[in-house]
């Protein structure tokens, strides 16, 4: 055997964890799912609790169908399931909420009500006031860009706070009210139970009360000593 044979190093064997392009670009693209998925949750989290579009992250003129479809997209993205989030089914219940809502058209007639009168009284603040037939695609408020939307969901943020301290002190009242009900009912049973005890009481007494009225009577009939006259 030679020195050169002797002295040469045997090349190195691939390490069995060395991954292919495809192999690292399916990896990055797998971590990159998933953070995109916690940062949807995240947002989600954040949104304004009362507005459902909000949540939805979606048009106050999109369609019924629109409203679904989306839902759909965003359940699927952050299901629990498949989202390692650990508010993950706190969000999918949100987004749950604001798709039912948005599907009721009475709350969503309410809700619509609501974002139609922040927007009348944000074209009002105009100067001069814009009417209130201002569509979004007028100059003065695509000059705006995305500020206008920020302002929309500002003022709708406000009144929908309004409507909801409003909806809780009615709810406190009612409350109240039921509370004063209750103890006027209560009250009134209680009177009705005494009056029971007492009119029981009275009947259970009454034959004692004969008897002491007859041993009375019986005493006071005295025999009349006659009074002899002198002389």
């Amino acid at each position: 055997m030679s020195a050169q044979a002797s002295t040469s190093k045997p090349e190195p064997n691939p390490t069995p964890l060395a991954l292919s392009d495809a192999e690292l670009d399916k990896l990055l693209s797998r971590e990159a799912s998933a953070f995109q998925r916690d940062v949807e949750v995240e947002r989600i989290l954040k949104a304004f609790k009362l507005n459902p579009y909000d949540i939805l992250d979606i048009s106050e003129t999109s369609t019924p169908e629109e409203i679904k479809r989306r839902y759909r997209q965003l359940s699927l993205f952050i299901h629990p399931d498949k989202c390692a989030h650990a508010k993950a089914p706190e969000a999918f219940d949100l987004l749950k909420k604001a798709e039912s809502e948005l599907s009721d058209t009475v709350k969503r007639a309410d809700m619509d009500a609501v974002i139609l009168e922040a927007r009348v009284t944000l074209l009002r603040e105009f100067v001069p006031p814009l009417p209130v037939s201002t569509l979004d695609s007028d100059p003065a408020l695509t000059a705006l860009g995305k500020e206008w939307k920020a302002r929309l969901r500002a003022k709708s943020k406000e009144l929908l706070i309004e409507e909801e301290v409003r909806r809780r002190k009615a709810i406190k009242m009612n409350l109240a009210n039921e509370g004063l009900e209750a103890k006027k009912k209560e009250d009134e049973v209680n009177q009705r139970k005494r009056k029971a005890e007492d009119d029981k009481n009275w009947e259970e007494n009454r034959e004692q009360r004969v008897d002491s009225w007859r041993s009375f009577a019986k005493g006071g009939k005295k025999k009349k000593t006659k009074i002899q006259v002198l002389g």
